[in-house]
């Protein structure tokens, strides 16, 4: 009797150390600020003076754009791919055709484009994506609109 209550003790400690252990591993593997080699920070601005960093983010089918507005100007934008598929980012307009190379999932690439006043297509103009949604517009420059330092008479609805 006595054999058999130490054996189930044994059991029970060494079963406990190994859950600990798996614990521990998965741990150790898991997030944290260990060296892994992902990142979730933002990248850094441009070390060129004048120059604008713009993320380009790439799923199966969409493209998002860390920035609405635009200016004429130099930009790089940085293009991932966060999808399953290779993509690559075009960008039609006024100054003219600009394309990145293809990307494998999970790739990444900078495309320096200068950007003058206009209407700009941005696409991937991979196999057809750009038909199954992976496309928007952005606008560049233009007039800002005038401060109206007078008061309104209409009540803005």
């Amino acid at each position: 009797m006595t054999r058999t209550l130490i054996r189930g003790r044994v059991g029970r400690v060494g079963l406990g150390l190994a859950a600990a252990a798996l614990a521990g591993g998965l741990a150790a593997c898991g997030g944290g600020s260990g060296g892994g080699s992902a990142t979730t920070a933002p990248p850094a601005r441009s070390a060129e003076p004048g120059v604008t960093q713009v993320n380009a983010d790439l799923t199966d089918f969409h493209i998002a754009l860390s920035q609405k507005t635009f200016k004429a100007g130099a930009y790089t934008f940085l293009v991932k791919n966060d999808g399953h598929h290779d993509h690559a980012l075009e960008i039609e307009g006024p100054g003219g055709e600009h394309r990145s190379q293809t990307l494998a999932p999970g790739a990444s690439a900078k495309l320096n484009v200068t950007l003058k006043s206009g209407s700009y297509e941005v696409y991937c103009p991979v196999d057809g994506h750009e038909d199954l949604g992976m496309k928007t517009e952005i606008t560049v420059g233009g007039a800002t609109a005038p401060v109206n330092e007078t008061p309104s008479t209409s009540n803005g609805y």
